[in-house]
């Protein structure tokens, strides 16, 4: 977890148990560069100064999807947090649920909507300055 000003972490995510996977899968989930401040929060300021480093990478089991974590006006609080694919695109956008509410640091759970619709939960299991 960040213990200085805010930088750019590496935060590894795999989806949490539910239904589909009881246990969980370490092979589902999303490597995130992410701006976060000294409290584990997203930092938009950061963001806006090193968005082109806010990288997205997403296992699926499948090949892996490449994308940006991208802070869009709009939505809960004024403003949501997204993985996009595709610059232009909006139907392949993954938003967070509330994203910018939550601490960022292991062991704690966030929730990012799939280009289908269906919220899926995710466990911080790794986090690291870049």
């Amino acid at each position: 977890m960040p213990d200085t000003a805010s930088a750019l972490y590496s935060v590894t995510l795999h989806l949490a148990r539910g239904p589909e996977f009881p246990n969980g899968s370490a092979r589902h989930g999303y490597t995130i560069v992410m701006p976060l401040d000294a409290d584990g929060h997203l930092d938009a300021k950061l963001w806006e100064r090193r968005r082109a480093d806010c990288t997205a990478q997403r296992f699926w089991g499948d090949d892996d999807d490449a994308g940006m974590l991208v802070h869009r006006s709009g939505g809960q609080g004024g403003a949501t947090w997204l993985i996009d694919y595709e610059a232009g695109e909006t139907e392949d956008d993954e938003p967070a649920f509330r994203l910018d509410g939550h601490r960022i640091a292991i062991g704690e759970y966030v929730s990012i909507r799939d280009e289908a619709g269906a919220l899926h939960t995710f466990k911080v299991v790794d986090l690291g300055p870049l």
